[in-house]
Formats: structure tokens, C-alpha cells, sequence
């Protein structure tokens, strides 16, 4: 895993923006640029071909989701480019989207600002989604998952539980000590879950969860 990363950043908050620029900088990583608007976020990229994007969603010119289109764009343009989306809401119909494509589900990333209560953990979700992992906030999860809640029906509270750390790509030692119960026993609830939302855990097994998760939004 690379120490240092090459990294493009588009918010359209000035002192966010800025905050960004100094704290990946203080984690040794180098920022190409830093700007404010979806075309311009489409220019740097293609200029400086980074490691990683991190773009907000709603930007310049007309506020809606232009980072996301972008981020959508500069992934097809760039089939390696790691994108992490930082943004104030769940925008769940390009939420879904974006991270609901199989070559944008390695190297993918959804966090909400507010939700960012500590800079080393925000450093940690950096490298991860820049090696290639997908790392996605809780909130964007329940949210995302909410949309499909019939086939959740099938699914024990347990089970419910451990499919959403799941969806957030912690790995079962992970789980285990969340739910404060034996690595054997998530594994057991993994195969069923998978069992119940017709599934079979042939992806990756670095990706296995969280795509099964990803695939079953798919519908």
C-alpha cells in the first residue's frame, strides 16, 4: 500500500476545502488540486490522473449532484481512479448508483461530513478506498437498504445486523467484536444471509460482503 497518495479534492466550501488540503497534507499525501465546481473537478483529473477524487455531491453550477456525475464519469474515463464521495446527504438514487456498478465497487467510498468525529479514522478510510476497498457510513447503508425492505423480511434481527456492518466492509474479526460474539458464529449468519437473499459468496473475498450487499440493492 502506497504511504503517499496523489489526490484531487472538489468542494465548493472554501474552509472545508482548504481544512481537506491541510489535513491529507499532514498525512503525507499530495494534493494535484483543490477545486469548487464539477467541471473543474472533470479538468484536474484528467490533468493530473490522481490516486484518488474526493468530491462532495451537490457543487457549482447548479447545485444538484454534479460531483457524483463527475466522480461517475472520471470512473469510466479512468477505470483505476478511487473515488470517495464527502457530503452532507444520502443522495440514495446516485448513492446507489455509483457504488452499485462492479467497477466502481472497488475503490469506492460514501461518507457524511457531520459523521466524521475523528481524523484518523477519516486518514484510515482514505488509504483504504485509494487500495482499492469500499468503505460506505452506516447511515448511507440503513438508508440504502431501507429502499428494499421486503427481502429483509427473511432476515433475523441478528442477521439484519451483521448485514449492515457487512455492507460497511468490516471483515468478521471486525463484526465479532462489535456484536461481542465468536468469529465462527458471523460466519454462520453470513451463510445464511447469503443463503436467504439468494446470494452465493463468489466475489472476492475482500469484496465478497459488501458486493453481495451491493448486489442485492441491484434488486
Amino acid at each position: 500500500m502506497r504511504s503517499s497518495l496523489r489526490i484531487v479534492i472538489a468542494e465548493d466550501a472554501v474552509l472545508l476545502r482548504e481544512g481537506l488540503v491541510h489535513l491529507l497534507q499532514r498525512f503525507g499525501h499530495q494534493v494535484l488540486a483543490a477545486v469548487g465546481d464539477g467541471p473543474s473537478l472533470l479538468a484536474a483529473a484528467r490533468e493530473h490522473r490522481p490516486d484518488l477524487v474526493i468530491t462532495d455531491v451537490r457543487m457549482p453550477p447548479g447545485q444538484t449532484d454534479e460531483g457524483l456525475r463527475a466522480a461517475r464519469r472520471l470512473k469510466s474515463e479512468q477505470p483505476g481512479l478511487a473515488v470517495l464521495v464527502l457530503s452532507q446527504y444520502v443522495e440514495q438514487t446516485f448513492a446507489e448508483e455509483l457504488l452499485d456498478d462492479r467497477r466502481g465497487s472497488v475503490g469506492t467510498g460514501y461518507l457524511l461530513k457531520e459523521r466524521i468525529g475523528d481524523v484518523e479514522e477519516f486518514a484510515d478510510a482514505v488509504t483504504r478506498v485509494a487500495a482499492g476497498s469500499t468503505v460506505v457510513d452506516p447511515e448511507v447503508v440503513r438508508q440504502l437498504l431501507a429502499r428494499r425492505r421486503d427481502p429483509l423480511d427473511r432476515l433475523t434481527p441478528r442477521e439484519r445486523e451483521v448485514l449492515a456492518l457487512m455492507a460497511e466492509g468490516r471483515s468478521n474479526a471486525a463484526i465479532a467484536r462489535r456484536l461481542v460474539v465468536t468469529e465462527a458464529a458471523v460466519a454462520k449468519h453470513i451463510a445464511s444471509i447469503l443463503l436467504k437473499l439468494e446470494l452465493p459468496p463468489t466475489a472476492p473475498d475482500d469484496h465478497r460482503r459488501v458486493l453481495a450487499v451491493l448486489a442485492y440493492l441491484r434488486g
